[in-house]
This record gives C-alpha cells, structure tokens and sequence, in this order.
C-alpha cells in the first residue's frame, strides 16, 4: 500500500486541538521463508479469544537499564504529570468527578484528528476479510483486554464467525482479571503468538499499546508484518514506535492523565473508540448492515429475538407477529426475512439469492426483480 503512514493528533493547553500526519518508511527485515508452524496454536484458544500461556520472566529491567527506561518515560504524554491536578486528593467529591468528566471530554477530539489514519485501517482489513482473513487484536494489559471484549462482541453483533475476529492477550487467562507481571516485556511470547495463529497475508492485525512502547506489542506487528499480513498499531503517543513498525499507525494522544501513568483513563477510553470504529465499519464494509440496521445479528437470547424481529418491523414495515412468522421460516435470518417481506419471494429463494450476493442484503434486493420474483 505504498508508504506506511502514521496519523497522530494531540490536545495543547487552551490552544485547542493540534494534528499532524507523519510518513516514514519501514524499518523492518525483509521477510524470509516462513517456518512451519503446524496447525496447532502455541497457546490456548478460547472460541475468538487466544490467551498466550504465561511464562517465567526475569526482571527486565535491571539496574543498569533503569535510567535509560525513565528517560523514556519522561517523554512520553501519557507519563507526564497533569499539573491541574497536583491538589487532587483535596478536591470535594463534585469536583472531582467533574474534573474527571473534563478530562474524558478531551479523548472524542483527539480521535477526530486521526480518522484519515482510521479509515486506511477499515479499508485494508475490509478488503482482506473479503478475501476470508481474519482480524486479530494483540495488547498486554488493559489494551489485550479491550481487544479481547471488541473481538467477543463482534460474533453476535455481526453474526461472524468467532475465529474471524480474534482477541490476543498476554499472560495468559489471569490477565483478563489481574495483573501478570512481565508479561508485557515479553518480545519473544508476541512474535510466539503470531507465529501460532499462522498469520498470513490475509489477515490483519492491531497492536494496541498506550504507550506505543510495549514489547510483546511490537514484537507481534513485526512478526505479522514478516509474514505479509496488514498491521496497525494504535497507541497513545505522538511519532510512537508502535506507529512506526505498523504499517498504519493510529497515535490519538490524549495528553496527561488524571491520575499520573493511569493509562486505563483517557488512553483507554481512546483506544476502546478506535477498536470500535475498526471493527464496527470493517462489518459494514463487509455488509453486515442495511442501512444503520444491524442485519446479521445473531439472536442468542430473549432480547436480541426481539431485536431480529424489531429489525424486520422496521425494515418492511410488517407487525411483530408476521416478522416472527417469517424469521420462523428462514431458521433465524434477519437478512432472509427481509427479503422475503420486501421482494415478495420464498425462503429458499431468499437464501439462495443471498448466497448468490456474497450475504450483501442490498445487492440481493437490487437483484430480485431480476431473479423472477
């Protein structure tokens, strides 16, 4: 896709909002031959979330190192103390919510100024999960967990298959609810998990990082990209090196935080806003929408059968006990039901033309006249 671009954007003071998109060229080793990873994952999988096994892990950093790492934290935004707030334990409670409330209103601009870099990404993945890739999130800590509860919501919502949309998480399945120490400094168990998944020029994968400096994260994006697949990285940091080893980088800086380091603050609420955006758009992309109704979902329990109906009413107009009727006759298919009502054809008909239109619900209506409805 020629050049790789990272977009950045960032909040200065009472300047308002600053952005800049930076372009820089790939840093990384020319791919080599792939190993045989055989069909079996190193790690764990659970339906579309794959949680890396947790290892042993020396201290990484040691003394020595331990100057060299402050400095580098120093410069990055998410560290940086937010002097407003140097009296935060003495504020009464309603200020300190409204404090926390003006610090969250910051995070919505900051993504505003990275939409271009946004929809590269939704671009790139959709014209690979046409082809039948997969996308895949990887991040340590609260990123892994943001990845893990985009890529589980999606098989409902979209009516997906889990294996398409997949959540990785370092340190294994104690990560979703504690903390696992060292599991983010580990390069070896990223490249690891790519190499389990077989990732493939097909696929897509998102590092999340806030930092934009988290080893395993950047280890996976350089593995993925050796192997020919799509990367992004998406972090919190201006110029990131997260942004720099993908071939799309998403950098939303959002500045400070309330609390100094607390990267599950603004930095998370950012990232959760763009995984929605790449998941959710990739699916329209991909056709699971009519219109803004969602079409493909999945109805596994009380409320979403009433949605499905719900969405058949509204899309054709019919009483909720005539869409019931008809989703009845086409095993649960939204999209078949729709069909039905507004083209006036049979279930069969309505599957087969579907089928015929890649699961595109508008295109198989453009075509049903045509069909000999």
């Amino acid at each position: 896709m020629g050049r790789p671009i990272t977009q950045h954007g960032e909040l200065v003071g009472d300047q308002g909002v600053v952005g800049y998109v930076h372009s820089h060229a790939p840093n990384l080793p020319p791919a080599g031959p792939l190993p045989d990873c055989g069909s079996s994952p190193s790690a764990g999988c659970r339906g579309s979330v794959l949680f890396s096994e947790p290892e042993e892990i020396e201290d990484p950093v040691s003394d020595s190192d331990a100057p060299a790492l402050h400095a580098v934290l120093a410069d990055l935004s998410t560290e940086r103390v937010n002097e407003k707030y140097a009296d935060l334990d003495l504020l009464p409670t309603p200020e300190l919510v409204a404090a926390m409330n003006a610090e969250d209103a910051q995070v919505a601009p900051a993504v505003a100024l990275v939409t271009d870099a946004i929809a590269t990404a939704v671009d790139n993945i959709s014209e690979r999960m046409l082809r039948g890739g997969r996308l895949i999130y990887l991040g340590a800590g609260t990123p892994g967990r943001l990845g893990v509860l985009d890529a589980s919501e999606a098989p409902p919502t979209f009516g997906i298959d889990p294996a398409r949309i997949v959540g990785v998480i370092a340190g294994g399945p104690a990560a979703l609810v504690t903390a696992v120490e060292g599991a983010e400094d580990d390069a070896d168990a990223g490249a690891a998990d790519v190499a389990g998944l077989s990732v493939g020029p097909d696929d897509s994968v998102v590092g999340i990082s806030a930092s934009g400096r988290t080893p395993y994260v950047l280890a996976a994006v350089a593995e993925a990209r050796r192997r020919g697949a799509f990367t992004v990285g998406v972090a919190c940091n201006a110029a990131s090196a997260l942004g720099t080893a993908a071939e799309v980088g998403i950098d939303v800086v959002v500045g400070p935080e309330l609390l100094t380091g607390s990267t599950r603050l603004k930095a998370g609420t950012a990232q959760k806003m763009v995984l929605n955006m790449l998941s959710t758009l990739t699916m329209v992309r991909l056709g699971k929408t009519w219109g803004n109704l969602m079409v493909d979902l999945k109805a596994s329990n009380e409320k979403l059968v009433a949605r499905s109906e719900r969405t058949v009413m509204l899309a054709t107009g019919v009483d909720a006990a005539t869409a019931s009727r008809t989703l009845a006759a086409v095993g649960g298919s939204v999209k078949a039901a729709i069909l039905v009502e507004l083209a006036g054809i049979r279930p069969a008909a309505a599957e087969l033309l579907l089928a015929q239109h890649d699961g595109f619900l508008r295109r198989a209506l453009d075509a049903a006249p045509a069909a000999g409805n």
